[in-house]
């Protein structure tokens, strides 16, 4: 029997935000997880073809999607493909998810997990950087699960920071473009940059209680962060890690000049119950094949058939 495939909006509907983030804390104390390093292979026009498997004790996936910035501002999505999920057990094909809405989700979750475990002021409002389909993600994902009502869009493009505005606020949300990231920072305890990191978008000295998730950047290359501003976050809070291949992954915190390896994990964080020093907190999220996992675990246990 084929597997059921599931578009975008049937995918979201399989993976709430409230069950992903409870997932993704019980794979992180799973000991049957594995997730090998992920292939990047880049392509001739500029983009890269990802390969990234994980499995557990029942079941295996691959997420096989293209990445490509040059589709940005041209009404093709930068992300596409699918994330194939397999029994263990008989080998069969059990559900196909659609990859850019599992990436946007579960990335949005991780960085809500962070949130609710590392922010010094979880209150809001929260400042997004990068009114694409990550900011709507992690808007969606920070109203439902931390309760935030008011936020501050900032995006290169006017006309995507009034659509998230909208969107907001027809959620019932309080929300309203800013044109200078930095500046809006300062009212912020909360932001996220999820750009196509392609240069520093943020680089002011954050509150005291100030929490960062930055999830654009992924490779050594691709920066969203100055270098000062990592640097201060080291020096005067503390820095996390979505997992350790951020210590060849994270551009941010490597052209800053720092040893990742020294960084917990999002892991060490739920396994020994780790709390940050005093002072602002940056969570650095690169992606990881373990948090498609997860999602695919959600989405096999919602009602309706799975091939």
């Amino acid at each position: 029997m084929m597997p059921t495939a599931l578009n975008p909006a049937q995918t979201a509907a399989r993976l709430p935000y409230p069950l992903l983030v409870g997932e993704l804390t019980l794979l992180l104390k799973d000991t049957t997880v594995q997730a090998p390093s992920r292939v990047v292979q880049a392509l001739p026009a500029g983009g890269s073809l990802f390969v990234m498997p994980a499995l557990d004790a029942r079941i295996a996936i691959t997420k096989l999607i293209t990445f490509t910035p040059a589709n940005a501002g041209t009404g093709r999505p930068a992300i596409q493909g699918d994330v194939v999920v397999f029994d263990v057990a008989t080998g069969q094909r059990r559900l196909m998810l659609d990859g850019p809405t599992v990436t946007a989700r579960r990335t949005a979750a991780v960085s809500l997990l962070a949130a609710q475990r590392l922010a010094p002021n979880p209150k809001g409002p929260m400042l997004i950087v990068g009114a694409g389909v990550q900011g709507l993600a992690h808007l969606e994902a920070f109203a439902e699960g931390l309760g935030v009502r008011e936020f501050r869009i900032a995006s290169r493009s006017a006309a995507s920071a009034q659509a998230l505005v909208h969107h907001a606020q027809s959620l019932g949300l309080n929300a309203r473009m800013v044109f200078d990231a930095n500046t809006a920072l300062a009212d912020c305890p909360l932001a996220v940059t999820c750009t196509p990191a392609s240069g520093v978008v943020l680089s002011a000295v954050p509150r005291p209680d100030g929490f960062v998730s930055a999830v654009g950047a992924f490779t050594p290359t691709m920066v969203e962060l100055s270098a000062a501003l990592c640097q201060y976050f080291a020096a005067k809070g503390s820095v996390f890690v979505d997992t350790s291949d951020a210590g060849h992954e994270a551009g941010d915190l490597l052209q800053a000049g720092l040893d990742v390896s020294r960084f917990a994990t999002l892991a060490d964080v739920v396994r020994q119950d780790i709390k940050p020093a005093a002072g602002p907190v940056l969570f650095k999220s690169c992606g990881w094949a373990g948090w498609d996992l997860a999602a695919a675990r959600v989405a096999l246990a919602a009602p309706g058939p799975v091939g």
